[in-house]
């Protein structure tokens, strides 16, 4: 980890948070099949990921990972009891995301309803979206930046829920204590064009040396 150092996100690293999280969820199988046609994944991408780290940004726990001063990873963090997006805040940007999803629209609506109802109500924290640059995946800066929030949950005691949208993604967060609840797939039972599963993980509060 030479030369990577971790920090609170603020509101002047938020584009660069961006284009981190962009280009890491480019061939996302949930995003990729949200938003099919790749010419324009990347601009949609944005789009909708400016949104998410604008919403996070109102709170202090999320982390960027920089080296020489270049966001390299981020680690989107949101505390307890706040991890639902506002209803005005839905309805304020409505005309942003049926641009972002045109008509995947309700296929996004559904998924993201869905996901609301498995969501547990008991205190946590959230990560909505971890991403590193595609040039800087696997050289630990994931890890790194799960350790520093991992950590502050254990002292506090707290559960970290989050939802694993590709194999490689769960597996990293398996080595970090968390375990799967429940995998979904699919907008209803009869249906085949469902989106790729998604693992439903939560990792318990450990005490220091277990």
């Amino acid at each position: 980890m030479d030369e990577i150092t971790t920090e609170p996100l603020t509101a002047e690293q938020a584009d660069s948070a961006t284009a981190v999280l962009a280009e890491a969820f480019f061939r996302d199988p949930v995003m990729s099949w949200l938003l099919p046609a790749e010419p324009r994944r990347k601009e949609a991408l944005e789009k909708f990921l400016a949104l998410e780290t604008a919403h996070v940004l109102r709170h202090p726990d999320s982390l960027v990972a920089t080296r020489r001063g270049t966001a390299r990873g981020v680690l989107l963090v949101l505390p307890p009891r706040r991890w639902k997006t506002p209803f005005l805040s839905e309805v304020r940007h409505a005309r942003t995301y049926a641009s972002i999803f045109g008509i995947r629209l309700g296929r996004a609506n559904a998924l993201q309803s869905r996901l609301n109802r498995l969501h547990p109500r008991e205190p946590h924290y959230f990560i909505p979206m971890i991403g590193v640059a595609t040039t800087a995946q696997g050289t630990g800066i994931g890890s790194l930046l799960l350790e520093q929030l991992t950590a502050r949950a254990d002292a506090e005691g707290l559960p970290i829920y989050l939802e694993a949208t590709s194999p490689d993604s769960a597996r990293l967060y398996r080595r970090h204590g968390f375990v799967t609840k429940r995998t979904i797939t699919g907008i209803g039972r009869k249906s085949k064009r469902g989106w790729p599963p998604i693992e439903l993980m939560a990792r318990m509060p450990q005490e220091s040396g277990s």
